[in-house]
């Protein structure tokens, strides 16, 4: 039997220790430090499950409209598991969450699940369950494209002559803390190409990297004093993943992106095992963006899904 309980500001060291420490999936995005710098604006519902005392589970969630959701403010955040947690716990578990969910009037659960990448040691129980208890569906699959470093596949040719270009025109990449003069650059990109703003403000990204310093880096390209582009890198475990990246027409015709990506892959963060470019579908997974994802396979990266099920209750 699981003591299934709900998340509280009171849990907040016990929970941050899990995540970092002692779950085998767990990144800093999954820290409460990072969730909740916008907590106002999700209703959480994240849970905690211990058995005999001892917390061998988590799982990141927030609640609307009697759903349950993991967690709908996070790219995954499915059910992180101790390194003890066995196939026949996490059937258990998930029997016993459903059991709690109903008690509280929870009518349908939207799980999102943490892509094999990120995982130390595998930790696909929950995929197994969710079939086997839950009789989850997948209604979500969207496609990211990543690079195993250690055996990376060699850049197309216009992703090289990008960084010829680059060095030719005497384009410096640094790491940096200008996240106002980038932040200028990506919202004028995506205001153009999407009519949206990056889902952080340049505030939220400087709190967040304040926080975490190790795990969230900002590279950036620089001509003659001006910002040309930059990439903010995501750093966990397995991973080294682009949040966000973006360039001036000028930086564009430069090749500074591709300037950046060398450093970091070949450079500064060449001893990880995978780089994630990130999703290239709109419209949840319905729409591929071709000319997106050919300038990410250009740098070597090929598939992987993020999925998304559901379930009713």
């Amino acid at each position: 039997m699981f003591e299934v309980v709900r998340y509280t500001a009171g849990h907040e060291e016990e929970w941050n220790r899990f995540v970092m420490e002692k779950s085998k999936n767990g990144t800093f995005l999954l820290n409460r430090r990072y969730m909740d710098y916008h907590k106002d604006r999700f209703h959480d519902h994240s849970l905690m499950f211990f058995r005999d005392g001892r917390l061998l589970a988590v799982l990141p969630a927030n609640e609307a409209e009697h759903t349950l959701f993991s967690h709908q403010g996070l790219t995954y955040g499915g059910l992180l598991l101790s390194f003890d947690a066995t196939a026949a716990d996490v059937l258990r578990l998930l029997a016993e969450m459903n059991d709690y969910l109903r008690s509280v009037h929870i009518r349908r659960v939207v799980y999102k699940a943490i892509p094999w990448i990120y995982q130390q040691l595998p930790s696909e129980e929950d995929l197994y369950a969710l079939t086997q208890v839950c009789k989850a569906q997948l209604t979500v699959r969207e496609i990211s494209t990543t690079i195993v470093l250690p055996r990376k596949i060699r850049w197309a040719r216009l992703r090289r002559r990008g960084v010829a270009r680059a060095v030719d025109a005497g384009v410096k990449v640094e790491r940096s803390n200008d996240y106002q003069a980038f932040w200028e650059v990506l919202d004028q990109n995506l205001m153009r190409c999407h009519h949206v703003h990056p889902v952080h403000s340049s505030a939220e990204m400087e709190l967040l990297s304040n926080r975490f310093p190790d795990n969230i880096i900002l590279y950036t390209a620089v001509k003659d004093g001006n910002v040309l582009g930059g990439v903010v890198m995501y750093v966990t475990p397995q991973v080294v993943h682009a949040q966000y990246s973006s360039a001036t027409e000028e930086g564009k015709r430069l090749g500074v992106l591709d300037a950046i990506y060398d450093r970091i892959m070949h450079e500064d963060m060449k001893d990880y095992p995978y780089f994630d470019f990130g999703k290239s579908t709109e419209d949840s997974g319905h729409i591929l963006n071709e000319q997106l994802i050919f300038q990410k396979e250009g740098f070597g990266g090929r598939a992987v899904c993020y999925d998304t099920y559901e379930w009713e209750l």
